[in-house]
């Protein structure tokens, strides 16, 4: 305690407030020397774990399959023109409607042609009479010309003239069927079940068998065919088990995982592109519910085989590295590690593996952006074999 000075004088207020600030700076000295030691003996914090979802590598029978892209194309389609000139007198059909074999589409005006069918089995019936007048002459001249009533010149003759117009009524008969098909060429039938595409000559106009435009189109879509392309390495597997059973094929679409339809193969090609390394193959689909257009760009999915007891595990658990193919395995103390793996095969859902982790090994499926080797993981939820 500061007490006065002795012979009875005060100390100056300020003193009072020097001698305060000097304690406080002291005391703050000291905490600042004690400070470093206690950071350096704290205890270190704990590592944060990266979140990730996880699941089982399993032993279960698994579909072998191949995949590609491939097109849509009809199996038959035609472009509907005319085969003869003349006005086009109807349509009688619409537009996308599904039509049978032998169906007429449309109507060429008949009236030219069956007047010209007339003309010529006109034609042929007077030649037939010459020519039955002709044979009259010859068999009369024949009797006289063995009774030597006849000359021969006249007999010769009349023999010429029968042969003359024998060919005559002979070129009748052709100009007939000639005149006859070119009246069928006026009703035009469909050549095979088809769609009808859309109208581009409208009825009333004049048409010809050399116009570049046609009617309609149609186009057979019941079944339709897939052809599709795969890489030249798989062939040697494809064709033994094309010789072993008929292939099943599932078209899907684009973008999304839901069958289309189902088909089969029918024939690889007979030369692989030396350009891309792929050989294209055909496949049928019976297209009942329309959902396969001509054009259409899909995905096929051949299934190869059936892989028995196969380790298999999700798709997305598969890495690329610069070694090669890894997945990350969560170990019992929950670290990840990297472990190489080798595939037999993968339908990007599912993983066919050749080497890798054992049956009941916890693979990561997500969130492996953020891992490296001995990191920490906190398993957010475990997902369900494909």
């Amino acid at each position: 305690m500061i007490g006065p000075p002795r012979g009875g004088r005060r100390l100056p207020a300020w003193f009072a407030g020097v001698a305060v600030f000097l304690l406080a700076l002291g005391l703050a000295g000291s905490l600042a020397i004690r400070h470093p030691f206690a950071q350096e003996h704290a205890p270190a914090a704990a590592p944060t774990a990266v979140p990730v979802s996880t699941a089982t590598v399993e032993r279960r029978d698994m579909p072998v399959y191949l995949a590609g892209l491939g097109t849509v194309q009809s199996n038959n389609a035609v472009q509907v023109r005319a085969r003869v000139d003349g006005a086009l007198m109807s349509v009688p059909v619409e537009e996308g409607q599904e039509v049978k074999a032998g169906a007429v589409v449309a109507v060429i005006d008949p009236r030219p042609y069956q007047a010209a069918l007339d003309q010529a089995a006109a034609k042929r019936q007077q030649d037939q009479a010459q020519l039955d007048n002709a044979r009259r002459d010859l068999a009369r001249t024949s009797a006289l010309v063995r009774q030597d009533f006849a000359s021969r010149q006249q007999f010769d003759q009349n023999t010429a003239a029968v042969a003359q117009m024998t060919a005559a009524v002979a070129g009748d008969a052709a100009a007939v069927e000639a005149a006859r098909v070119n009246l069928s060429f006026c009703a035009i039938t469909a050549p095979f079940d088809a769609r009808v595409g859309l109208r581009q000559i409208d009825p009333g106009n004049l048409i010809h068998a050399a116009d570049a435009t046609p009617i309609m189109t149609l186009t057979q879509i019941h079944p339709v065919a897939v052809v599709f392309t795969l890489p030249q390495a798989d062939l040697p597997r494809l064709a033994a088990a094309m010789r072993a059973r008929q292939l099943a094929v599932t078209a899907l679409p684009a973008e999304g995982d839901a069958a289309l339809d189902q088909g089969t193969l029918v024939t690889i090609d007979n030369a692989v592109d030396p350009a891309t390394g792929t050989i294209k193959l055909k496949a049928v689909f019976p297209n009942a519910a329309n959902q396969l257009w001509p054009g259409q760009f899909v995905r096929a999915r051949l299934l190869l085989d059936t892989a028995r007891g196969a380790v298999t595990m999700p798709s997305a658990a598969v890495q690329h590295g610069p070694a090669g193919l890894f997945a990350w395995v969560v170990r019992p103390d929950g670290t990840a590690v990297r472990e190489a793996v080798t595939l037999v095969s993968d339908d990007g859902q599912s993983a066919i593996l050749a080497h890798g982790p054992p049956v009941g090994t916890v693979v990561v499926v997500s969130g492996q952006s953020r891992l490296d080797d001995g990191a920490h993981v906190a398993v957010a939820r475990e997902k369900a074999a494909a």
